[in-house]
């Protein structure tokens, strides 16, 4: 049996139609992986995919997600409970049409239900907004 797959795509062109949401718990912190690291990168994506059936990467190898995060214009960031990760999102800037598309985007089920996809979506458009862009996607 196939499954037919939807893909959605949203956009905000503007700050000022964001409406932000602000964390509920003290606890957490959002910090940006610097220095990258790939094998971050694919835990989030194995864990948190695993729930939304993301597949296409399974089959990279470690020289494939390397040669992925040492773009440039890849930022991740990673939500914290504490030290306890809890979820992340990746940013690509794409400096031709000034924009910057939210790649992936999840949080760890366990961590599902505490009122935390808002608040890190709203940081992620406000953290894509620092760079002068036209819009977020």
């Amino acid at each position: 049996v196939k499954e037919k797959i939807i893909r959605n795509y949203l956009e905000i062109k503007s700050i000022d139609k964001l409406l932000i949401i602000k964390k509920n718990n003290e606890n957490y912190s959002l910090e940006r992986v610097f220095p990258k690291d790939f094998q971050l990168n694919k835990f989030f994506y194995k864990q948190i995919g695993k729930s939304y059936h993301w597949i296409d990467r399974l089959v990279w190898t470690d020289k494939n997600w390397i040669e992925y995060i040492s773009n440039t214009n890849l930022l991740t960031f990673v939500l914290k409970n504490k030290e306890e990760i809890a979820g992340f999102f990746e940013l690509i800037y794409h400096r031709d049409k000034l924009e910057i598309e939210i790649a992936y985007f999840g949080l760890l089920k366990e961590f599902f239900g505490k009122k935390l996809g808002g608040f890190m979506l709203s940081e992620a458009i406000k953290k894509s907004f620092i760079f002068n862009i036209k819009r977020v996607w």
